[in-house]
């Protein structure tokens, strides 16, 4: 696998390969050919950020079958897509912020996909020569607004409700990775992309015949059985198959 993060050191934001832990800086443009430092990076005062900057990001939902019954929905017959809001996405590390104390607010692990070509009206087949890579994510949801509007996009876009990261995998197959969710060091979710209803490819293909996606666009893919709410000093860790861990905690 071939990790890239994003990166900054004081002003100076960049990209860079992680290779045994140590950043090898990246020349050029990401999503094109780019070359890297032979030499790694001083990696004092250096902060993770989210690995991409995306024109927008896109949640699947009920994009597996156990999680579809635990929501008492029926099966989709096409992927169920809906817009989060890019100012949602937060990096590995940082604070989940609560907005409403009297609400109820899940965490929802999920495998999220990285566009790295402009794309328009692609087959499945041919879906996997516009993805960059793949990262972990979160679409924590506040239950208590969703529960009461049609639209989802409000109760999915607080800031602090999309972690993404801490690197994106550009040499992975996505179809059979484990998925996990740990709360406070307990297992909540445990599932694999092989359950998904739609696969990575699936998605990118129908995504594409509805709207033209760019490089750096995240798909959140959708989340498995075992969703369940969040309190304050809550540690949430996402596992997904080789992938790093994506680490938040809850304010």
């Amino acid at each position: 696998m071939a990790a890239i993060g994003r990166f900054q050191k004081g002003d100076d934001i960049f990209h860079a390969k992680i290779v045994d832990g140590e950043l090898f800086r990246l020349q050029g443009d990401v999503f094109g050919s780019p070359s890297f430092d032979r030499k790694p990076t001083p990696t004092k005062g250096v902060k993770t950020l989210v690995p991409v900057t995306p024109s927008k990001v896109i949640a699947v939902g009920l994009n597996y079958a156990d999680h579809a019954r635990e929501s008492g929905k029926p099966l989709p017959k096409e992927p169920l897509f809906w817009f989060k809001a890019t100012t949602s996405l937060l990096a590995d590390g940082g604070k989940i912020e609560i907005p409403f104390a009297d609400h109820r607010t899940d965490f929802e692990a999920e495998l999220a996909i990285v566009i790295g070509r402009r794309i328009r009206n692609v087959t499945p087949n041919a879906a996997p020569r516009y993805i960059f890579g793949y990262t972990s994510a979160q679409d924590i949801s506040d239950r208590t607004i969703q529960n009461a509007e049609s639209q989802w996009a409000r109760a999915k876009s607080f800031d602090t409700f999309t972690p993404l990261g801490p690197y994106v995998e550009t040499k992975l197959d996505p179809h059979s990775l484990s998925i996990q969710q740990f709360q406070n060091g307990q297992l909540r979710q445990n599932s694999a992309t092989d359950q998904l209803i739609f696969n990575c490819y699936e998605l990118v293909s129908f995504i594409s015949t509805n709207m033209t996606l760019l490089p750096g666009d995240v798909i959140l893919t959708g989340t498995p059985s075992g969703v369940g709410p969040i309190v304050s000093g809550d540690r949430l860790e996402v596992r997904i198959g080789g992938l790093a861990p994506l680490i938040n905690t809850v304010k």
